[in-house]
C-alpha cells in the first residue's frame, strides 16, 4: 500500500516509515521540512495523493489553549484533503485516558482531534499510547528546581517509542479499526517513583519531592493514565529500556 506518513520525521514518525518499509509498503514521510504545512493546507493534496491510507502523528508546539486551534486546522485540512483524495484509512496517535482529564488544555484538544477524525467521511483507527519512556526527562525538567524535583505520586504506565511505532505501523497496514486500541508499557509506577529510579540511573545529584499538586500529571485523576481493560501490553520494561540509555 502507499502510505503518506504526516509527521514522518519526528520520533515516532520516522520508526512508522521505517517499519511500513520494511513489510514492503510504500510509507512516504511528510513534513514542514518536505514542504507540507498542515496547518495553511500547502502540499496537502500532493501528499496524499494516490495514497491508501493517512497516518497523522503532526502535534501541536505548545500544550497551552492554543493546541485546541492546532488540532482544529490541522484535522479540519487533512481530513478534507483526504476526502478528495480518497483515502480509505486514517490513523492517528492519541493518549490512554486523553478523554477523562479535561484540566489539561492539551488532553482537550487531543479529544477534539479524535472527535474530529470520528465525525468525518474517512474510515479511521485511534492508537491510544500511555507516556513514552523517552519523555521522562522532559518531565523531571519541568518541575526541577536547583537540585529538587517535584512530582505527584499519579500512576504511570511508561511505553518506549518504538513499541508505539510499531503498533501504529501495523495498524496502518490493516484494516480500519473504526475504533480505538489502547497500548501500554508492563509495569504501572508512581511518577514520583519514576522520577527517583531515572535519577538514580543517571547519576543525578538531585532528589524527589512527592507533590501531589506538581506539574502537569498532578491533575489526571486516580490511575486514568494506565492501560484500561483490554489495551495491549507492549514487552520493554523502564529499567531495561533505562539501562541502554
Amino acid at each position: 500500500m502507499k502510505i503518506a506518513v504526516i509527521g514522518g520525521t519526528g520520533l515516532i514518525g520516522s520508526q512508522v516509515v521505517k517499519n511500513l518499509n520494511a513489510a514492503g509498503h510504500q510509507a512516504v514521510p511528510h513534513s514542514q521540512s518536505t514542504g507540507v504545512d498542515i496547518i495553511s493546507g500547502e502540499g496537502l493534496e500532493e501528499a496524499v495523493s494516490g495514497a491508501d491510507v493517512v497516518v497523522n502523528l503532526t502535534n501541536s508546539p505548545t500544550f497551552d489553549d492554543a493546541s485546541i486551534g492546532f488540532f482544529q486546522a490541522s484535522m479540519d485540512n487533512l481530513l478534507a484533503a483526504s476526502e478528495k483524495g480518497g483515502v480509505g484509512h486514517f490513523v492517528i496517535l492519541s493518549i490512554v485516558g486523553v478523554d477523562q482529564v479535561p484540566g489539561l488544555d492539551y488532553y482537550r484538544a487531543k479529544v477534539l482531534q479524535e472527535d474530529l477524525l470520528k465525525g468525518g467521511a474517512v474510515p479511521y483507527s485511534i492508537v491510544r499510547a500511555t507516556q513514552f519512556m523517552e519523555f521522562m526527562d522532559a518531565t523531571l525538567a519541568m518541575t526541577t528546581d536547583g537540585d529538587t524535583v517535584r512530582l505527584p505520586r499519579t500512576p504511570i504506565q511508561p511505553i518506549a517509542a518504538a513499541e508505539v511505532a510499531a503498533v501504529v505501523a501495523e495498524v496502518a497496514a490493516g484494516a480500519p479499526l473504526n475504533g480505538v486500541l489502547n497500548i501500554a508499557g508492563p509495569d504501572v509506577y508512581p511518577l514520583d517513583d519514576l522520577g527517583r529510579i531515572t535519577l538514580t540511573a543517571k547519576g543525578g545529584a538531585g532528589s524527589v519531592i512527592s507533590d501531589d499538586a506538581a506539574g502537569m500529571f498532578a491533575v489526571a485523576p486516580g490511575d486514568v493514565l494506565t492501560a484500561p481493560e483490554g489495551a495491549r501490553i507492549a514487552a520493554t520494561h523502564y529499567t531495561d529500556w533505562l539501562a541502554g540509555h
